[in-house]
């Protein structure tokens, strides 16, 4: 038994390494310039919630983001939204009417209201989703995989990163992480961005008030 807890000990403390490693090397790196004839498969994660399903939310913020892009280059786009989330289905296919494109569902990692102790059957299950579109299909399928992942606050974008870093810690190719937070966070992060600060390869903000603690990420003035 004491030689089981060593061992166990030992496995628990080469993961946490590797994954330290990951994260380093990946703030480190720096992506290579594309050419002009050159297109990136640009990923986008529209998460309304439950709550913003008249008004859009998060959805809106991150079509914004990429709407002054050329999407001759951007192209092939992926559009990921939460399973029921009809509103950013919509605006994505009224918003992407130019360009090669595709939307995909996961299913959600929380619901609003939804009891704690289920959570984490609906995080795995989201987990899972997200693992299947990230790692399986391009292997499976010859999928091509995504080389930016554009995130910008709701919690099933936490599940995602989890999924990339899965890719990371396995060797695979993954794409690139870009947190933009949401402009509603004015002077305190998201949940999400507070998670996922330390772990995506760009965190960039749109108030300069969330970067006054000295914390890591970058701020160029309002976006969407």
């Amino acid at each position: 038994m004491h030689l089981l807890t060593w061992l166990s000990f030992g496995i628990v403390l080469a993961i946490i390494a590797r994954i330290y490693v990951i994260v380093i090397t990946s703030r480190s790196s720096t992506s290579r310039g594309r050419g002009r004839a050159e297109t990136c498969h640009l990923a986008v994660f529209l998460g309304s919630g439950e709550l913003y399903r008249y008004i859009g939310g998060h959805s809106s913020e991150a079509l914004s983001l990429v709407s002054a892009l050329d999407f001759s280059r951007y192209g092939p786009r992926t559009y990921l939204i939460s399973d029921g989330d009809s509103l950013s289905e919509q605006k994505a296919c009224h918003g992407a009417s130019t360009g090669g494109y595709q939307i995909l569902t996961i299913p959600r990692a929380r619901r609003v209201h939804q009891g704690i102790l289920t959570v984490p059957f609906t995080a795995l299950r989201s987990l899972l989703g997200a693992m299947y579109h990230v790692t399986l299909a391009p292997r499976l399928f010859g999928d091509s995989t995504f080389d930016v992942l554009l995130l910008n606050g709701p919690g099933t974008c936490v599940v995602l990163c989890v999924a990339v870093y899965l890719n990371r810690f396995l060797g695979l190719p993954s794409p690139r992480l870009v947190y933009v937070e949401s402009f509603a966070r004015v002077r305190t992060l998201s949940l999400s961005g507070k998670l996922l600060r330390p772990i995506v390869d760009r965190f960039i903000v749109q108030w300069p008030d969330l970067l006054r603690n000295g914390g890591r990420g970058e701020c160029h003035g309002w976006l969407v």
